[in-house]
């Protein structure tokens, strides 16, 4: 079955086949053999873009075929890590693809086999809805980001951002000649990172501060996740910011 599903999804020349975009071999539900877990998709003819990526998990054991579809399943270089998110010594797999929007969005979902189902404990557009920042010049050259659901403020210094940008939006005394509000994009990076090195990874995520426009980067917002047994939640989190000439 392996070896026709594989012959199958790799016909490079039928448009109307699926190819496999990604593969990885790990211990996903526990039971001691290595199972087989890839993505597909349709891909567009003189082109990187991706149509209707889907996982697809191979039971080692009784190769049985699972496919999971995705809510956001088109766009650009989709990648599979497979590593333990929960604690429970078993490989979950996270899934990212990346967007293609200016603002380098992602998607990304993470699944673990939970009481022998495959069950998504992560996804990229929950993350976002709960993500809730507003960004907004100060006077004398400040900004804040401000996340009204937590309660939590940062100060932004924009001297480093050059006199001429600081000219452009600022009098003489440093009072805002108009003004102006930011954002903070969606998720933008999603990094397994094991940080107390116990076999357990944590999620890093980045997301880009604008400013006047989308390429007017003012620094990320970076949360570092952690599985609490539930849901991930936030472990700690960080304003990060560019540094500027000396």
């Amino acid at each position: 079955m392996k070896a026709k599903l594989n012959s199958d999804l790799t016909r490079e020349n039928n448009p109307n086949s699926p190819s496999i975009v990604a593969a990885k071999r790990g211990d996903i539900d526990g039971d001691g053999i290595i199972d087989h877990v890839f993505l597909t998709a349709y891909k567009t003819p003189d082109s990187p873009f991706l149509k209707n990526i889907t996982l697809s998990i191979q039971n080692g054991k009784t190769n049985h075929l699972q496919q999971i579809a995705f809510n956001n399943n088109a766009g650009y270089n989709p990648t599979l890590f497979l590593g333990d998110f929960t604690g429970n010594k078993v490989d979950d797999i996270l899934v990212v693809i990346d967007t293609g929007g200016s603002g380098g969005a992602i998607y990304s979902y993470i699944f673990s086999n939970i009481n022998g189902q495959m069950r998504q404990i992560f996804n990229s557009d929950t993350f976002n809805e709960n993500s809730n920042y507003s960004v907004t010049y100060q006077d004398q050259y400040k900004a804040f980001v401000i996340n009204q659901k937590l309660g939590e403020k940062y100060v932004l210094d924009l001297t480093y951002k050059g006199k001429n940008y600081l000219n452009d939006i600022y009098n003489e005394n440093g009072d805002l000649k108009a003004p102006i509000e930011g954002w903070v994009n969606p998720l933008s990076g999603l990094y397994p990172v094991d940080f107390n090195r116990d076999g357990t990874y944590e999620l890093e995520s980045y997301q880009r501060i604008a400013g006047r426009y989308n390429a007017d980067s003012l620094g990320y917002v970076l949360n570092v996740l952690k599985w609490n047994g539930q849901v991930f939640s936030t472990e700690r989190r960080n304003i990060i910011i560019f540094g500027g000439e000396f």
